[in-house]
């Protein structure tokens, strides 16, 4: 369920004109006694992360090969949750400001929830087919699926520089999927419908919730969708894998990893709740990312996955163009020029040739330095940067090739976990 459950977070990325509209408004400050924002940076990379190979190994490592039970079970976990969270927290205060009617909730939550739904299941079952780290390849095209669904909606009016940046995108995705050693035309398909299903479900939202009463985060939007999407997801289980479920299977996968992929599952989409509140719009398509980046670089750990040139070169690509498509030139160039003066200001302090500023000379630089968001945003460029030095070379110099078949490795590590 959670590979899909981060996109409302990463929606910063896949709508940038609402991105840089979002990163002007004021944040709260750090309260005394408070977490700092990077701890929810941390938090939802870590559950982001977790959920999708958790996910990966239950399916493909763990031997419960049923992806559509396997989400039902996210969304019922989801439902009862998000009720009793309603009931004792105030997690879920924000459903107070939905003007929520019987009408609205079969125009908008069901359809929304329907779409929803899909995607969570293609989503799921892609691990059957695919590498971790080639699913998140594949992701890099969803700014794509978005925005030419937005041109055929009429939410948005085509471009010619739009055009010409997803086109980049695209070609980097179409160079990491011709270099993939173990492609299955069957996963890339469910990829893509989940890509679609995703966009779809993304320009409902802009089209059928958009006022401000309708304003929904995280967490309240899985308190609508889940039972829709969970009934849902029953009536596909019973014509798809109810015939062949084996109720040992439960047993072998261990029903106390269930809940606790479950419980994982349902983190994500807290600690996106508390990621939305607590940071800025461009730290947040930074940080989505920085996480795919992250992700790719761990299931290539894990699964040892041979990640061929053409593959790192495609990806690379499609990074770059997403992270132009969702920043903007402007932004990309201020960032750059932010992360070169503090890795400069840095080194020239490591060196010891950083020196006191007189107070009145200070007053003046203090005037012209930028503001702690900002600061923020390009420590976060820096990390990505970093990151991506190391994986070219961990990628380059490791050459530990795969022996076989994905699912034939993550099967050997889930029986000798």
């Amino acid at each position: 369920m959670a590979a899909a459950n981060d996109d409302d977070v990463e929606r910063q990325q896949l709508h940038p004109e609402t991105q840089t509209a979002e990163a002007e408004k004021p944040r709260p400050a750090v309260q005394r006694g408070g977490l700092h924002p990077i701890f929810y940076i941390l938090a939802w990379i870590f559950f982001s992360n977790l959920t999708i190979l958790f996910n990966k190994w239950m399916i493909d490592g763990r031997g419960f090969k049923y992806p559509v039970i396997l989400t039902c079970w996210h969304l019922l976990f989801a439902t009862v949750a998000t009720q009793i969270l309603a009931r004792t927290t105030h997690l879920l205060d924000g459903r107070k400001n939905v003007k929520m009617t019987g009408r609205v909730y079969l125009r908008a939550i069901v359809p929304i929830g329907l779409l929803y739904s899909a995607s969570l299941v293609c989503s799921n079952m892609v691990y059957l087919y695919l590498s971790v780290a080639f699913i998140q390849m594949l992701k890099a095209a969803a700014p794509v699926a978005v925005l030419l669904t937005a041109w055929a909606w009429g939410v948005e009016e085509p471009s010619l520089k739009r055009f010409l940046n997803i086109l980049f995108i695209v070609a980097g995705v179409g160079l990491a999927s011709l270099g993939e050693i173990n492609f299955s035309m069957a996963g890339f398909l469910f990829q893509v419908g989940g890509i679609v299903f995703e966009a779809m479900r993304l320009i409902m939202i802009q089209v059928l919730l958009s006022g401000e009463d309708m304003k929904m985060d995280p967490l309240v939007s899985l308190y609508y969708y889940a039972p829709v999407c969970a009934v849902m997801n029953v009536i596909v289980a019973i014509g798809s894998e109810a015939n062949r479920f084996d109720l040992a299977d439960v047993g072998r996968a261990g029903a106390g990893l269930l809940v606790l992929n479950a419980m994982v599952a349902f983190m994500l989409n807290v600690s996106s709740v508390f990621l939305i509140g607590k940071t800025s719009g461009l730290v947040m398509t930074l940080t989505g990312i920085l996480k795919n980046i992250l992700l790719v670089i761990i299931s290539v750990m894990i699964w040892k996955t041979n990640i061929t040139a053409i593959q790192f070169v495609g990806y690379a690509i499609a990074t770059a163009g997403l992270a132009y498509y969702s920043l903007g030139w402007e932004q990309t160039v201020a960032i750059s020029v932010g992360v070169w003066v503090y890795a400069k200001s840095l080194w020239e302090r490591v060196a010891g040739s950083y020196s006191p500023l007189s107070q009145g000379e200070g007053a003046g630089q203090e005037a012209g330095r930028l503001p702690a968001a900002v600061k923020r945003a390009l420590i976060m460029g820096l990390v990505v940067i970093t990151v991506v030095v190391l994986v070219a070379g961990f990628l380059y110099g490791s050459g530990a090739p795969s022996t076989g078949p994905i699912s034939k490795e993550v099967a050997e590590i889930g029986q000798g976990a």
